[in-house]
């Protein structure tokens, strides 16, 4: 079997248990729920279970890496001369892109939130990956503009944007905007965090909110 069809292989097996997941918090939820739940309702093994994830709570951050490894390229791939804010500004908005495309559209990042206010476990761990992103994307920021940054500006530039569109998009789960409504006021963050930090972000005005049916 080639490395393409391993890799589709490997991807929709990940994608049928986020999704199994999802409908299984949602139905019973969080702690009534087992990883052993989530194997049999995408049909693998349990050990098929754990070769993608380490525990059932990892399940609802399953895009978050990749998230962050996309943001970490764009800022490694940034043209020559281009500001640091520049750069900042459009991983920022091809992380909240992705965002779209994964957790919002499948409801993921809405039964995140609504688990994290009432599971202390995962209110700890969503704060942790905050931490973590935001270390890696400063570290990287930092690395790419060892001239003009350090380790204290590059960590409130990337602090700037990563609370305020990670606020936003709380928020407006919470008062149950639609997906795309979620993204618009996540991508209108990150240009309100540009702007208070004397950057630029190139992102689209948001649109009209909508609120998701029911």
């Amino acid at each position: 079997m080639g490395e393409g069809l391993r890799e589709r292989k490997r991807n929709r097996t990940r994608q049928a248990l986020v999704d199994a997941a999802v409908r299984l918090f949602e139905e019973k939820g969080f702690d009534a729920v087992t990883t052993a739940d989530i194997a049999a309702a995408a049909e693998v093994s349990p050990r098929t279970f754990f070769l993608h994830f380490a525990a059932k709570e990892d399940v609802l951050f399953a895009h978050s890496e990749m998230r962050v490894d996309l943001g970490l390229r764009t800022i490694a791939e940034r043209a020559a001369g281009e500001p640091a804010g520049a750069v900042l500004a459009r991983a920022m908005e091809r992380m909240i892109v992705d965002s779209w495309g994964a957790d919002l559209t499948s409801g993921l990042a809405a039964l995140r939130v609504r688990l994290a206010a009432s599971t202390p476990a995962l209110r700890t761990g969503l704060a942790q990956r905050f931490a973590g992103a935001q270390r890696d994307l400063a570290a990287a920021l930092l690395a790419a503009y060892p001239e003009e940054l350090d380790p204290v500006t590059a960590a409130a530039l990337v602090g700037a944007q990563i609370g305020a569109v990670g606020a936003a998009a709380v928020a407006s789960l919470e008062r149950g905007d639609a997906p795309g409504a979620v993204r618009d006021a996540m991508l209108l963050a990150a240009t309100l965090a540009a702007g208070s930090t004397g950057t630029r972000a190139t992102v689209p005005r948001p649109s009209p909110r909508r609120t998701a049916p029911g």
